[in-house]
């Protein structure tokens, strides 16, 4: 995770981001304050359920969107690490190299692959932002979008094994979805969809049928829902089993009967990030995900411990 100095919603990223949203009653800095703190109480509240929290600083005033990493890089299991290309060119300052010897300090990593030259060409992938991976079934679902090419999906999906599943997805505007991750989250034994936001029913149908493939019990999810952040959720591992974060306003969209299918083997974790919303991502967006080996002998760098355990 990162915890940002100055964030605020990017206008450079607001024309295909409906997502979006500002607060005149609050000035820059009040939002700025507002992030920090959000992101400080969520990755006190993951720590506190028993999930390894890394947490890293930015004090970088032209990062105002560097509290979702996960849209430039990921971690996969193997001891890889991907590096994206990024459709916003206010954004392409975020991938950090500090945070990558980090990793490596921490964990196995065995390769680096990194994608964003790709950005000269004008083609984008941004990271598990643009892809819903699984990890069982091994597909990655991508919406299309400006930030989700399909030649760099299939090169992606060839260089570390996913079947690609790229579909057309809109919001209740008519609008392109810009991220696959704000209207799908694929858990272990659940997966929450916006199905009825997929354009081809017949794609439709092939998104539901692989995912029920595997074993889950699809959860589909309203427009609203979706607009809500309902599908923008990660499920993550503790000691004593699963847990779902999700922000405050997505959880309470859910259902009765989708929050008692989570719940069958998933803690729901609602945590309160109302001031990162307003750019367009939650909590999803807000982690991104560690699936590398940690070395028995952790070896600690020359800035020591800024990859800390919150």
């Amino acid at each position: 995770m990162i915890r940002p100095r100055h964030f605020s919603p990017n206008p450079a990223t607001s024309i295909d981001n409906r997502f979006q949203s500002l607060d005149p009653t609050r000035s820059s800095q009040h939002l700025a304050a507002d992030a920090h703190r959000e992101v400080t109480a969520a990755a006190a509240a993951l720590t506190a359920a028993g999930v390894k929290v890394h947490l890293f600083e930015d004090e970088d005033p032209a990062r105002c969107d560097s509290v979702f990493p996960n849209n430039w890089f990921s971690t996969h299991a193997g001891g890889r690490v991907a590096l994206y290309p990024m459709y916003s060119p206010s954004r392409r300052t975020e991938r950090r190299a500090d945070i990558v010897e980090e990793l490596k300090a921490t964990y196995r990593v065995q390769e680096v692959v990194d994608y964003s030259g790709l950005e000269h060409d004008e083609a984008y992938l941004e990271g598990t932002g643009a892809m819903v991976l699984d990890h069982v079934g091994r597909v990655a679902y991508a919406a299309r979008s400006h930030r989700t090419n399909p030649i760099v999906l299939e090169r992606f999906c060839a260089q570390f094994g996913y079947e690609p599943m790229l579909f057309d997805a809109y919001d209740e505007h008519g609008d392109a979805i810009y991220h696959t991750n704000v209207m799908m989250t694929v858990g272990t034994s659940f997966a929450l969809v916006g199905l009825d936001l997929v354009a081809d029913a017949a794609r439709r149908m092939q998104i539901h049928d692989a995912l029920g493939a595997t074993g889950r019990t699809v959860i589909s999810l309203s427009a609203s829902q979706v607009s809500n952040f309902a599908g923008n959720a990660i499920e993550l591992s503790t000691p004593s089993g699963g847990v779902l974060a999700i922000s405050e306003r997505a959880a309470a969209s859910l259902d009765r009967t989708q929050r008692e299918i989570i719940e069958r083997t998933c803690t729901i974790l609602p945590l309160a990030v109302p001031t990162i919303e307003l750019a367009g991502g939650s909590v999803r967006c807000m982690i991104a995900g560690i699936h590398l080996a940690a070395r028995s002998l952790p070896q600690r760098s020359a800035r020591d411990m800024s990859l800390a355990a919150v």
